[in-house]
Parts: structure tokens; sequence; C-alpha cells
């Protein structure tokens, strides 16, 4: 839930929240001590070749959810320390699906430059997250099952249609293709 995300993490305004931030979730290690505030540093945009999709080796424990990929496009960035997970090109409505089942924790547009997000939390501590989508299809609370649409495919908060997509497993970011099958 949005409110139980706000009070593990004191948050008090989402909307002041920017990527990179680190997010407390349920059950999860206390966060790091917070830092003074700094100004955002302007990072230089390059362009990125697309990624080819097996380029990751399987995690380990890559089989204890059956995953599948959530959008249908090329890898136009692949998930490094700065990113967190990887950005799926596309066109402005296309389906976005779960990529496996479990819990939406959070539908909402109150993360700034993940325009519109969805959250959902799975078994064994994954969560997975969709962002910039166009139009959200679900709510908080509900449950769907891998490869429900729960979005469309759209470009809020970003300068083209896309799908950024992330898995964190307790909290800690890790690379989707790790998980994700061969396509």
């Amino acid at each position: 839930e949005v409110a139980e995300l706000e009070r593990l993490n004191g948050i008090t305004d989402p909307k002041q929240l920017k990527i990179g931030t680190t997010l407390r979730l349920s059950g999860a290690a206390p966060a790091p001590a917070r830092a003074a505030p700094q100004e955002p540093v302007p990072l230089p945009v390059t362009p990125v070749a697309p990624v080819a999709a097996a380029s990751a080796p399987k995690a380990s424990d890559a089989g204890v959810i059956n995953w599948a990929w959530p959008a249908e496009g090329k890898i136009i960035q692949s998930f490094n320390a700065n990113t967190k997970g990887i950005d799926i090109a596309g066109r402005a409505g296309e389906p976005v699906l779960a990529a496996a089942d479990g819990e939406v924790m959070y539908a909402g547009n109150g993360v700034r430059g993940l325009g519109n997000l969805i959250l959902i939390k799975h078994s064994d501590g994954f969560i997975t997250a969709y962002a910039h989508n166009k139009e959200l299809l679900v709510k908080s609370g509900q449950h769907v099952r891998k490869g429900t649409r729960i979005a469309t495919l759209g470009q809020t908060d970003t300068t083209s249609p896309r799908l950024h997509f992330e898995i964190r497993r307790h909290g800690t970011p890790v690379n989707p293709l790790s998980y994700l099958p061969n396509r």
C-alpha cells in the first residue's frame, strides 16, 4: 500500500521522490542513512544501441518464479547501477503484461520521473516495477496472474514510448535479463 511505503520511508510528499531514491519495502532491511540533500547533477545523455536479450547469465534463483516478458519490443537501455532495470521500446498503447503472479502494491503517478507506475509484489521477496505507462488498468490490492494486461505502454515522464521494467529481490535491483526467459 502507498501509505505503508510512505510510513516506512518517512515520505510526506510522494511527488518529491526522484529516480534513484532508495525505498524501504515491508520486510526489507532498513534504508541507509540519508545524506544532506544535494542539487541534482545533469547526466550526459548517450544513445544506447539495442542490447541482445540473452546477454546476461541466468541467476541461480531464476527458476523460483516462472517469469514472462512484460512487453514485446526491443531493449533500448540495459541494466546498470544507474538504470536499475531495462527499457523496452514499443508503440504507445501496446499492452504491458504482468511478468509473474502477484499483488499490485502501487498503481499511480506519484513517483517523479517514472510517470504512471505499477509495483507488483511476488512470492519469495520479488517486486517488479513497470514505469512510463500510458494507462493503468489495475489498482492497488488487486491480484494479477502472469500475462495479465496491467497497463498500456506510454511515454509519461520520458522522451519516447517505452516500458521501464525492474525486478527487485528483497529490495535490491537485479538484472531482469537474468530472470526473464530467452527470446
